[in-house]
């Protein structure tokens, strides 16, 4: 097969390469330089149809961010979430990643001839975009930091890619390597801080907010949830079922707390704080008391659904307590000069912890105060008068009536169920499950085709 020739000008390589080190300075985030470098490049005269990039990320909840470009189409964003599962697919085990980590090598070409049986499936998928040429690569970014790139490059050109083609690909891999590390290490203090903190309070501390004392009053729908009897638990079945539960548990009790406009705020030991913050008026604190009380339903029928799956496997059900409540927070970092923690904190905090303890009284599963129940409406069935500590006046304790938990018009019930998950995210986590012994591997099992 004939290659033709591509006259690759130094000159607009450098310009990316310089657009590069300009991405790092400025921060720019790791989409924004891979889709500007992809663009740079083909604008450059070089004839790629296809660019598939991969980075490995500390994340608790992904392994890795996966990006393609087309021509023509722009980039794709995937994220990789981490999981226990064995799934292996066959796909990877016959993927040229898996040929080229296996057999430690850098880079790996294939010309891919439409004629001819295909070497690895994938090739299947490119032969049907027109590509004639092939070259999957990896990249450290640092022998020990378990962090690094892996990607390919695909052209549709006649005869594939010429000598000096692949030079200049080769040349600029570096630089993209250094930008796109910087990039990582960036959304890797955003992702630790939103992972740990939760979205609002980690853009805060992100913003500057790190000081300790820094923070304000906000106002706010407040909920407070417990798993009751984890102590039994814990000492009948052991740490790692009792671990096993509790993550369970928040799987299916806290995930709805964290959408429309609701944040978990922390955890702290088997229960958790959420908060809607809201503006002081009575409009905005009716929106956020719905939509806790629209997150109460879902997380009631995730915790049924929790609890149907146990019976089949024999286990006991998982019971809890919701504490509901709206009140005036103090939003901010408290600790130690050198160890802060950002939380919301105050006396409705405490009052929404105490109501959460009522349902223990009460033996019912969700208690709200009467100034979330006149904010969020519909019907409510009133338990009691009750003195909670700190608290001068007694505080009128109800619980919301069968009619306030049924789902609403509209409303589906979200599983607890993960979604399905892609192939490409299937591939990454077999090599993460299965390469473990390998050293080289270990830097490079969070990375997918």
């Amino acid at each position: 097969m004939n290659i033709h020739k591509t006259n690759v000008s130094t000159h607009l390589l450098d310009r990316v390469s310089n657009w590069l080190q300009q991405a790092a300075l400025n921060g720019e985030t790791l989409e924004t330089v891979v889709t500007g470098f992809c663009e740079r490049l083909a604008a450059s005269g070089l004839p790629l149809n296809r660019v598939h990039l991969s980075f490995s990320m500390l994340h608790p909840l992904y392994d890795a961010l996966g990006f393609t470009w087309l021509r023509g189409e722009g980039v794709t964003v995937e994220g990789y979430r981490a999981d226990p599962t064995d799934d292996k697919p066959d796909r990877f085990l016959l993927s040229p990643y898996y040929y080229l980590l296996s057999n430690n090598l850098d880079h790996l070409r294939r010309q891919i001839d439409p004629s001819m049986r295909s070497e690895f499936p994938i090739f299947d998928d490119l032969k049907e975009m027109g590509v004639t040429d092939y070259i999957a690569f990896v990249q450290s970014f640092g022998e020990t930091s378990g962090q690094g790139m892996i990607g390919s490059w695909s052209t549709d050109a006649y005869g594939g890619f010429s000598d000096n083609v692949i030079e200049a690909l080769l040349r600029i891999q570096n630089n993209l390597a250094v930008a796109a590390k910087m990039a990582v290490l960036g959304k890797l203090a955003d992702n630790m801080l939103t992972t740990y903190l939760g979205e609002n309070a980690g853009k805060r501390v992100l913003s500057g907010q790190t000081r300790r004392g820094d923070g304000e009053t906000i106002r706010a729908a407040l909920v407070m949830a417990d798993m009751r009897q984890s102590t039994l638990l814990a000492e009948k079945e052991g740490r790692q079922v009792y671990i096993d539960t509790l993550n369970q548990f928040f799987d299916a009790i806290a995930t709805p707390f964290s959408r429309n406009g609701g944040e978990i705020l922390s955890f702290v030991g088997d229960g958790f704080l959420a908060v809607y913050p809201c503006g002081r008026h009575r409009e905005p604190s009716q929106v956020a008391a719905l939509a806790a009380m629209a997150a109460v339903r879902q997380a009631v029928a995730r915790m049924a659904e929790l609890n149907a799956d146990r019976r089949r496997q024999g286990l006991a059900d998982v019971n809890y307590g919701i504490g509901l409540h709206v009140g005036n927070v103090m939003f901010g970092n408290v600790g130690l000069k050198d160890r802060l923690t950002f939380s919301a904190f105050g006396a409705a905090v405490n009052e929404v912890e105490r109501l959460q303890g009522l349902t223990k009284k009460y033996a019912q599963p969700i208690v709200a105060s009467q100034a979330f129940a006149t904010y969020s409406g519909g019907e409510w069935v009133t338990l009691g008068q009750e003195k909670l500590r700190g608290v001068r006046q007694k505080v009128t304790v109800l619980l919301p009536g069968d009619q306030n938990l049924k789902l609403d018009a509209g409303e589906t019930v979200q599983s607890r169920s993960l979604e399905t998950r892609s192939e490409a995210e299937q591939v990454m986590l077999l090599y993460r499950n299965s390469k473990k012994s390998q050293p080289r591997d270990l830097l490079w099992n969070k990375l997918l085709q």
